[in-house]
């Protein structure tokens, strides 16, 4: 019998980006409006320095102060995009001091052509000389260029560390999302092994499978489609054990198949499902699982009949399980996921919201 594989998505695809240069991407429109507004900013700082101007003269000083910090500004941001492929290469001490030459290097060109432009002007108050004005700019910008280089390198060492810290956390809560129906499914293959040793096999194959995506990396994300085929591989081996009491209502075609998800989020509510609901009833039920989208969000609801006397047991049973998938969607998605549990009419209704992200999307967001 041919073993079937999932498809996966290769961990630097699915993964977070590697951050291996300190500085951020100035050839993106976010950063350059960044370096915009904080440029206007420090201009208002300076242009209230002076105290023996008229307020019509500190609008004029504004505007000519404001006018050089942008050209500064959105020079070095340009200087740094096209140099963006060669620091990338370099190790943070070399990418430093490359930043720091270059922005030193547009804060000289600038003053040079700000002096020719604006010499008469008040812009260069308290500055007779070329040399004086060149020199008082340049060690300005070796200030805050420090500063701003300095600022970058902690902020990208902080998310280093929360990265790190999540995933590990992330992994540690997916390798406790196990499937306890372990000791049920091996005594049922034991029993196969002579009657059935086609299904039998089988059961190993799709067993072995479940249990290499528990394992796997937490950052390695994979299709909903390959996430479906987990849930179905673990309703044959149940079934194995139920037979006709298992019954599973599939209404999810509206769902992409190409939307990306954690692994191991809607197999343990079907385990729930099964546990909790299905397990209890002498004549079984029907488990439904329905997925619906509306815009960019995903909703995957999975709902199980259960006895009205083990409604308080299935509560208590499920918290932990139900508590390690909240906290695995708040890692990878933050506020724009969660996990709705709900009960009417004798059914126990499971919802999961997740936004719809695909490779291509993830591909984007690291360019």
């Amino acid at each position: 019998m041919p073993v079937k594989t999932l498809q996966r998505i290769d961990a630097t695809a699915a993964g977070p980006p590697r951050d291996v240069l300190f500085l951020p991407n100035f050839c993106s429109l976010r950063s350059v409006f960044g370096v915009v507004v904080i440029a206007e900013l420090f201009a208002i700082v300076l242009a209230l320095v002076p105290n023996n101007m008229s307020l019509d003269n500190r609008w004029y000083n504004l505007a000519m102060i404001s006018m050089f910090l942008q050209w500064v500004g959105l020079g070095c941001s340009a200087l740094h995009c096209l140099s963006r492929p060669y620091l990338a290469h370099l190790n943070d001490r070399q990418a430093a001091l490359l930043s720091y030459l270059l922005m030193l290097l547009v804060v000289a060109i600038m003053s040079e052509v700000a002096y020719w432009l604006l010499f008469d002007n008040p812009f260069i108050y308290s500055i007779d000389s070329h040399a004086g004005f060149l020199l008082r700019n340049l060690f300005v910008g070796a200030i805050i260029g420090g500063l701003v280089l300095r600022y970058f390198y902690m902020q990208q060492q902080w998310r280093r560390r929360i990265r790190t810290e999540s995933q590990a956390r992330l992994q540690a809560l997916q390798s406790r999302i196990r499937p306890h129906f372990l000791f049920n499914s091996m005594n049922t293959i034991a029993s196969l092994t002579r009657s059935d040793p086609q299904q039998a096999e089988q059961a190993v194959e799709d067993l072995a499978d479940l249990f290499r995506m528990s394992l796997s990396d937490a950052r390695q994300n994979h299709r909903l489609e390959d996430e479906l085929t987990l849930c179905r591989r673990y309703l044959d081996i149940e079934a194995l054990r139920l037979g006709e009491r298992l019954q599973v209502d599939w209404q999810i075609d509206a769902l992409p198949r190409d939307a990306l998800m954690p692994p191991l989020l809607l197999q343990p509510l079907l385990e729930n499902a099964v546990y909790h609901g299905i397990e209890t009833l002498s004549g079984g039920g029907v488990i439904t699982v329905a997925g619906t989208r509306k815009g960019n969000k995903l909703r995957i609801t999975v709902k199980n009949p259960y006895p009205v006397g083990q409604a308080r047991r299935h509560q208590k049973g499920n918290r932990l399980a139900l508590e390690n998938i909240r906290e695995r969607l708040q890692a990878v998605y933050g506020q724009q996921a969660d996990l709705v549990v709900s009960r009417h009419d004798n059914q126990f209704s499971f919802s999961l919201y997740f936004p719809y992200r695909r490779e291509t999307d993830e591909d984007t967001d690291r360019g």
